[in-house]
């Protein structure tokens, strides 16, 4: 893998910044240069406040981004801000140089030619972010020598967040490298490398913009609403729950017309030309400043009136504002609670109303014309499959939803409506298949089956599973042999709560490892790592007034946390995406954490009007009474620190954040490559087993005392009276407060580990029999959000 220190920015825009940021995520440091303002080309050379303002104003917009572009602020600090005209010879310095400039070929060359040319270390790596300009003839404004290491590195936008790298050769660049540099950015960066060919908006552009020129069509076709529109090609189609309309609010209609136009203009030989072309109404919307949230609004927007927020929706026909309806179809209500994307799209597709034609019809068209691209815009159906997946953000790729619709059923049904296919779609059967723990795509090409290669140092636990790799297994969790002594502990229940087949399953799968192996993992491969306890079952429990049933299942869930803590092998948690409540405790009982760099991990139980009962509120004050005991310090600001995480339910906003709040501890691990998180992790636990030595459940602990309850219940009574908080939030943080102190004690008093769990479950009781928390726990179950009461 080519070895990247440096990096040379060119263009310090809104995205040329933003990738400048997550270089400085991942420990690169970066020069970021743009031009010298008009206002300060007579200004001195050492002036850099003057002449540096473009890229200096751009650092200070990404300290203020929302969506943080840092994973943490004084990431900030990896990058040197500079001017095209005064640091150009500074690119020598650089291991990669990526232009960021305007969309325009010939600014881009120009700047080629005048500043990266003369100034390049002789191995060096030159791309360009382009959305869809050609690479080869960019590459003409370059030396001969100089092409074979240049190619196309196209960040999708956030850099930070979306996982897509589209790369493009140019006709000369050295394959070697190009592999070299898309290790690079698995590894180092965190990017899903998808291989484009050098066609207009090479693949996800080209075939999202398609799907939005194709849903257009459908809704002027068949009279539907931007709302109704987006209630059907959001979450029921497997897509992001924003919907087509939302989405091109929130990226830009200013820039859908742009990628759009540029499709209609290179794409002179498409068979479905016309259907880029710009619809005039939209044109218009971009001329009036209605370019989505950056504007004055978009296809929807918000007003106040009479004091509430009103939601309106743009009528493309009349060019006005409305209020927006909730649109209600009988097909899109049947599919909610289908979790299998693929299934609830099959079945989305053989509703009976208008919103299922409307599916159909888009998604007809739009695989139809995937189907058509390949070989012209991707080798093979993978690289498609995962564009859409990491740029667009489907659930499904459309080569993965043809064989979830039935490859054979959906020519059918498009052969009954007089469709044109290509005549190779109707003799695939599958486009995948997993036999014997490996993963193989139809290769369109030689109509052959070939395997799906992995990265290095991924584990893929579908795979695993495949092949038999399961060892125990029940409703909600699986155990998995994932090689050299370690187990993969696997949640699969719905959202990945967590319940007593969760639970019996932590215990058996501890046994397990600890008879047959070295160490053990806690992963999943789902959308997110888990959402805590099964909200549901407290809420049966506490309408029923079952208490002992209720004590006995926190009790099981303090045990297996407990047995995590003090297993007699390593166990590692490997958290991604959202970690919530009982997943937090879950991770903070582990010997380590390898987490996945976005993680959102916090003790949020407060929220519903609960404590952490799963041993979290416990684990909070053993680790501030520790710290304050190993620095030799007073154990107050170190416990105020923990307190608040779990009184304010705080959630980190990345995994380097889980440092800071003390839920990470140093030896922890971050890894940005989302398909290597659980092979470091893995890692991890073989490296802890060579000298493991299981730890004892504590005795002699001395607790904080209730004098500092006592301040922090004054503080509590002040933001009451303030108005910061409601009685019932101080009534719950005074409860809160009464637990992490160890009780009403005195400071010093020697209490245990048990001790801490007895109060934790204590309080979660008391709390549950408060009429005000089942009021939250509801609310939580309807609305999917807090309710302050």
């Amino acid at each position: 893998m080519k070895q990247i220190k440096r990096v040379g920015v060119l263009g310090a825009g809104v995205m040329g910044a933003a990738i400048a940021a997550h270089l400085a995520n991942a420990g690169i440091e970066v020069l970021l240069l743009d031009v010298v303002p008009e206002t300060a080309k007579g200004a001195a050379a050492e002036d850099k406040a003057q002449r540096n303002q473009i890229a200096d104003r751009a650092l200070a917009a990404l300290a203020k981004s929302k969506p943080a572009a840092f994973y943490a602020s004084e990431y900030a600090a990896w990058i040197e801000s500079g001017n095209f005209d005064d640091d150009s010879h500074r690119l020598k310095e650089c291991d990669w140089v990526i232009e960021v400039v305007l969309e325009n070929l010939e600014v881009k060359k120009r700047l080629f030619q005048e500043t990266v040319v003369p100034n390049l270390g002789e191995d060096a790596i030159l791309s360009t972010n382009t959305s869809g300009l050609s690479v080869n003839e960019l590459a003409q404004a370059l030396p001969a020598a100089l092409r074979r290491r240049f190619m196309v590195t196209h960040f999708f936008n956030p850099p930070r967040y979306m996982r897509l790298m589209e790369m493009v050769p140019c006709s000369e660049t050295d394959p070697n490298l190009l592999r070299s540099m898309a290790a690079f950015m698995d590894k180092r960066l965190g990017k899903g490398v998808v291989f484009a060919k050098d066609t207009p908006n090479f693949i996800a552009n080209r075939i999202g913009t398609y799907a939005g020129a194709a849903t257009w069509r459908h809704m002027v076709d068949m009279g539907l609403t931007v709302e109704e529109v987006d209630v059907v090609t959001g979450q029921a189609m497997a897509r992001p729950k924003t919907g087509t309309f939302a989405l091109w609010d929130l990226v830009g209609i200013d820039t859908v017309v742009r990628v759009m136009d540029n499709s209609y203009q290179l794409l002179g030989d498409d068979d479905e030309r016309e259907l880029f072309r710009v619809p005039e109404s939209t044109r218009r919307m971009v001329a009036e400043g209605l370019t989505g949230k950056k504007g004055k609004g978009g296809f929807f927007k918000r007003e106040t009136v009479d004091g509430h927020s009103v939601k309106f929706c743009y009528d493309p026909e009349n060019g006005a504002y409305r209020e927006c309806v909730s649109p209600k179809f009988a097909s899109v209500g049947a599919v909610k609670q289908i979790d299998d994307p693929g299934a609830r799209v099959k079945a989305l597709l053989q509703g009976n109303d208008k919103a299922a034609e409307f599916a159909w019809r888009t998604l007809r068209d739009t695989l139809i014309y995937t189907a058509k691209r390949i070989p012209e815009i991707a080798d093979d159906v993978v690289n498609v499959d995962n564009a859409m997946k990491w740029g667009y953000n489907w659930d499904l790729g459309p080569f993965e939803l043809l064989d979830a619709l039935g490859v054979t059923s959906f020519v059918a049904r498009a052969d009954r409506d007089g469709v044109a296919l290509p005549q190779w779609l109707r003799d695939v059967e599958s486009f995948y298949r997993l036999e014997q723990g490996k993963r193989y795509y139809y290769s369109i090409t030689d109509k052959k089956f070939r395997e799906v290669a992995l990265n290095r140092g991924q584990v893929s636990l579908t795979l695993l599973k495949s092949a038999g790799g399961v060892v125990e297994h029940n409703a909600a969790a699986s155990l998995i042999d994932i090689g050299d002594g370690i187990f993969c502990l696997e949640f699969h229940s719905k959202m990945n709560t967590i319940g007593g087949y969760t639970l019996a399953m932590i215990q058996k799968g501890l046994r397990r490892s600890e008879s047959d192996g070295l160490g053990m993992v806690i992963a999943n491969e789902g959308s997110l790592f888990s959402a805590g306890a099964n909200l549901m079952l407290i809420a049966m429990a506490c309408a029923e007034g079952a208490w002992d049933d209720l004590n006995l299942t926190v009790k099981s869930f303090q045990r297996a946390m407990m047995a995590i803590k003090y297993s007699r092998i390593p166990v590692v948690a490997a958290p991604h995406n959202l970690v919530m409540g009982g997943g937090c405790e879950t991770c903070l009982h582990a010997d380590a954490i390898n987490a996945h760099a976005e993680t959102y991990m916090g003790l949020v139980e407060i929220g519903v009007g609960l404590i952490p009962a799963g041993g979290g509120t416990k684990e909070m004050a053993l680790r501030a009474i520790r710290l304050a005991e190993a620095n030799g310090a007073d154990v107050t600001p170190f416990l105020l620190k923990n307190y608040q995480n779990i009184a304010m339910a705080k959630m980190s906003s990345s995994a380097t954040e889980l440092m800071a709040m003390g839920l990470m501890r140093p030896g922890d691990g971050i890894t940005l490559a989302l398909d290597r998180r659980i092979f470091d992790a893995k890692l991890k636990a073989i490296s802890l087993a060579a000298n493991y030595r299981p730890g004892r459940p504590e005795t002699a602990v001395k607790a904080p005392g209730r004098s500092i309850a006592a301040s922090i219940k004054t503080q509590l009574w002040n933001l009451e009276q303030g108005g910061f908080i409601s009685a019932y939030d101080h009534y719950l943080a005074a409860g809160i407060a009464d637990v992490i102190t160890g009780g009403d004690v005195p400071a010093g008093t020697i209490i245990s580990e048990e001790y801490l769990l007895d109060l934790e479950r204590e309080t979660f009781l008391k709390f549950c029999g408060q009429k005000k928390t089942q009021e939250r726990i509801q609310h939580m179950l309807k609305k999917g959000k807090p309710l302050r009461n």
